[in-house]
């Protein structure tokens, strides 16, 4: 015998205990079964291994070592019961029924009972209860609810199971790649989306699965993304085919789902129903058309048309009708064998007019003779080669649902030879006008000289004064007896007399010798003025 410290021995000894146990716990596996029950339902236990002549044993059943079941009991019991094959059976299974059960025999006459099988029995309940809670959302009377675009929207899902479950929230979008959205382990699931998306709408569907029997519940609910176009409606208006109606269009496109469309209330009486038109003012559609009788429009009114969405936002459309209002030159001129543009504009009708050119009472087309342009707002008429023939009236004619305007444009055509006379006009009127300027300014520069050259001076009723310039050199000896000479000067420079005489003006001849007498009887009226000034 060896030493008991040998570490040999012990750990042969360790390793063959070991064997031991592990071929022990095989065999228990080997007879032990695994059955779940639903809670409220029933199931039956097998007892396996009976033995050959099993009419001559006696069966029980134990439930963690207790038995709990016997064959032909004084008091029969509806939840456990013994089939005459051995098995058990449990009617209405309750949480309490989780147990081991061991199923053993006896032969009758027998001390001794022999096991057959283990078996542990486990009960399940669930899923059960499961809701949804989808905020903020609008049911609609078909089940599903709607979310409005860019709210956030916070999704719920709680389910009752036992002894587990795993709750998952999917989504069923062909534009989602990725079809899973959350999933957990508790009795309630929540997620959300922030600023949701019309990408984001589907079949939203909550599945809970209980972790025990692996049953599966779902619960799902569509969501809808709705939104209204971020765009104004847009009233236009096109001639109908009888000369009498106008159509009004209405549309507002770009929204989801489609918004109700209504025009005003002046137009409910005058609608007019024709084939596939819409005669209705009031429509859940993206285009709404009428016909009106275009008599009942006036210059300056006001229609318009109002769009609601379901998402609670409205917008409308507006326009004040107005009558055309050509405008363009209305005297044109053009030289013979030039080409030649008539222009005309037309900016003020409402609804839009349509426009033509006219000569006469003829609509003008695309010729070659003419090309007519239609550059809204601005109308061309080209003519070709102009001629004398070309010469006359052009009406650029507009006319919309309330009235028909035009505007007259007087072509004159001009030859070449009258042409040049006017240009021969031209020159000679502007050589004219520049001799003019230039003797004005001239007469305007020598205006002094002029006046005294042509003896302009002021004359009393009365007297006269006469002003003499006399050139001291020459005529100093006729002025020496009367009037005094002014002293020579130191620098040797000449001296002119100004002699200033008052002479009283008349009309007859015989005043002269009074006149004379006059002055010799008054030498102090007759002034000599001299005056020195350098030459």
């Amino acid at each position: 015998m060896g030493h008991p410290d040998n570490p040999t021995m012990t750990i042969s000894a360790i390793v063959l205990y070991l064997l031991l146990l592990s071929h022990q716990t095989v065999s228990e596996e080997q007879v032990r079964q695994y059955v779940i029950g639903e809670k409220g339902m029933n199931t039956t236990l097998q007892c396996l291994d009976q033995p050959v002549n099993a009419s001559s044993v006696l069966y029980h059943w134990k439930k963690d070592g207790a038995v709990v079941a016997t064959q032909n009991p004084s008091n029969p019991s509806k939840h456990l019961s013994i089939l005459s094959n051995g098995s058990l059976r449990i009617s209405g299974l309750q949480f309490i029924d989780n147990g081991l059960y061991t199923c053993e025999s006896q032969t009758k006459g027998g001390s001794s009972w022999q096991t057959h099988s283990n078996i542990q029995l486990q009960i399940a309940d669930g899923p059960t209860s499961i809701s949804l809670d989808i905020r903020p959302a609008t049911p609609l009377k078909n089940g599903t609810v709607f979310v409005i675009k860019s709210s956030d929207v916070y999704f719920n899902c709680s389910s009752e199971s036992y002894p587990s479950q795993n709750l998952t929230w999917t989504v069923e979008n062909l534009a989602q790649d990725n079809p899973d959205k959350a999933s957990g382990s508790e009795s309630a699931l929540e997620f959300s989306i922030s600023k949701i998306q019309p990408q984001d709408q589907g079949m939203y569907t909550c599945t809970s699965q209980n972790t025990l029997s692996m049953t599966t519940v779902n619960k799902s609910q569509e969501i809808l993304v709705y939104y209204a176009s971020e765009r104004h409606p847009e009233c236009s208006w096109e001639l109908a085919n009888e000369p009498s109606d106008v159509l009004f269009i209405c549309t507002w496109h770009g929204g989801y789902p489609v918004p109700t469309l209504h025009w005003d209330e002046v137009f409910e009486k005058s609608v007019i129903a024709k084939g596939p038109m819409i005669n209705s003012t009031y429509q859940e559609t993206e285009s709404l058309e009428i016909n009106v009788n275009r008599y009942i429009l006036h210059d300056k009114e006001e229609v318009k048309c109002t769009g609601h969405h379901v998402t609670g936002v409205e917008k409308s459309c507006s326009f004040k009708l107005a009558i055309p209002y050509p405008e363009g030159d209305p005297l044109v001129f053009a030289l013979e064998g030039s080409n030649i543009t008539l222009i005309c504009t037309e900016t003020q009708s409402l609804p839009p007019a349509k426009t033509v050119w006219k000569k006469m009472d003829d609509v003008i087309n695309n010729t070659l003779k003419y090309i007519v342009s239609d550059d809204k707002p601005t109308y061309h008429l080209t003519i070709i080669n102009v001629t004398k023939d070309d010469e006359g009236i052009y009406y650029c004619y507009s006319e919309n649902p309330l009235a028909a305007r035009e505007l007259e444009v007087v072509l004159n055509v001009r030859t070449s030879a009258g042409n040049g006379g006017a240009i021969v006009g031209i020159f000679v009127s502007i050589l004219v006008m520049m001799i003019g300027i230039v003797v004005g300014v001239t007469v305007y520069t020598k205006r002094d000289r002029i006046c005294i050259g042509l003896g302009f001076s002021p004359l009393d009723d009365d007297r006269g004064d006469i002003l003499s310039l006399v050139d001291s050199d020459e005529e100093e000896e006729i002025f020496h007896d009367s009037v005094p000479q002014l002293p020579p000067l130191t620098n040797g420079h000449a001296t002119t007399l100004v002699e200033i005489h008052i002479i009283p003006s008349t009309d007859h001849d015989d005043n002269a010798d009074n006149t004379e007498h006059t002055d010799q009887a008054h030498p102090d009226q007759t002034e000599a003025v001299h005056q020195s000034a350098d030459w």
